[in-house]
């Protein structure tokens, strides 16, 4: 089989700058700059200085890339971008870049679905993904549940989303509430090895059997969990006993109705995407509950679960192998462009036109 061209994939959604390098969905190299210390003083990201990165970090974070490759730029083929969701002046900085690399360059352009790119990253490190597969993505602010079939071809089907604060929000503003640092996901996962998850009954959002068997909300889970901490601010905090208890709420949703979704749709692959697929207990309880019901697991290691380019380039070159086709130069952004399609080439918005004396 003949070689595709080697896809550079940039990512500037939120804090992170990333440049992956994707060839027959082999990955090549990529590099990763993360603002995140940055913001943690403000307990959240904040979007001027995210973008205010990105521009600091463009071209170090390509390089990089190519020189772990092995590769020069005149080696890169085409360019895929994250054109959407995200923090607008974020995405700005990447898509502008990367227009720069592909009109210099002479190469396609393409734009990609940012929460496509997390379930690319999979394929990165276990092969092509089954078709179907179910998808279970759980991030700082998008938790789904999606059927997947080819990702480059098909349309994504939802079974289910978060109708308020997604899994990664919870962790984040609870860990506030309990005085850890931010990001809380993290933080949260280190405080709980040393607790009991069944020391606080937290209750399980939207797990009746009245309740949409799909969606999620982490919104009372989060309220819950700062009322204990506010009624046992006087008598001493057991931190470590509510984040492991936190912590085993949100992966016993997550888990429960991820592998139910498996049963009805009678899919044997469930893939579990996204910065709280790192989540060790996530981790542990998906393998668990898959393993009872006969289900294949697959997440992806550590350092492609949080978001990179190396997933965007593997959307890339998916698109370019299957002849998709490119986003014209002028394509814009999305910040808030829903999941149906692995391509996402917003087109430009009219100019506004001067009014007439």
């Amino acid at each position: 089989m003949t070689d595709s061209p080697v896809v550079l994939g940039i990512e500037s959604s939120c804090d992170e700058t990333g440049a992956g390098l994707v060839r027959n969905g082999r990955l090549l190299g990529h590099a990763v700059a993360s603002s995140m210390d940055e913001h943690a003083r403000f307990g959240g990201v904040v979007p001027e200085i995210a973008a205010r990165a990105h521009v600091h970090s463009f071209n170090p974070v390509v390089h990089r890339a190519l020189e772990e490759a092995g590769l020069r730029m005149s080696d890169i083929g085409a360019v895929a971008v994250t054109t959407g969701p995200g923090l607008a002046g974020a995405l700005q900085v990447g898509v502008a870049g990367a227009k720069g690399l592909a009109y210099a360059l002479d190469v396609p352009l393409y734009g990609v679905h940012h929460l496509a790119g997390h379930v690319a990253a999979d394929a990165l490190a276990h092969g092509p993904l089954p078709d179907p597969c179910v998808v279970l993505i759980v991030s700082g602010g998008h938790t789904s549940l999606l059927l997947v079939r080819d990702l480059a071809r098909d349309p994504i089907t939802h079974l289910g989303d978060t109708l308020d604060d997604a899994a990664g929000e919870c962790f984040d503003k609870v860990a506030r509430v309990f005085g850890l640092p931010y990001p809380g996901g993290p933080a949260i996962d280190r405080a709980a090895r040393d607790g009991d998850p069944s020391a606080v009954a937290f209750p399980r959002p939207l797990t009746g059997a009245r309740d949409d068997p799909y969606a999620f909300s982490f919104s009372g889970l989060k309220t819950a969990a700062a009322r204990w901490a506010e009624q046992r601010r006087g008598t001493g905090l057991a931190v470590a006993d509510g984040a492991a208890a936190l912590q085993e709420a949100v992966a016993d949703v997550l888990t429960r109705k991820a592998v139910a979704a498996c049963r009805e749709y009678g899919v044997t692959t469930l893939v579990v995407v996204g910065g709280v697929a790192a989540n060790s207990r996530v981790r542990s309880l998906a393998d668990e509950r898959c393993a009872a019901a006969g289900i294949t697991l697959r997440v992806p290691p550590m350092g492609l679960c949080t978001d990179n380019g190396a997933m965007i380039a593997a959307v890339g070159d998916l698109l370019v192998r299957a002849g998709a086709e490119p986003a014209p130069l002028d394509v814009s952004i999305d910040p808030s462009a829903p999941l149906e399609r692995a391509a996402l080439h917003p087109a430009p918005r009219p100019s506004a036109r001067p009014v007439a004396a």
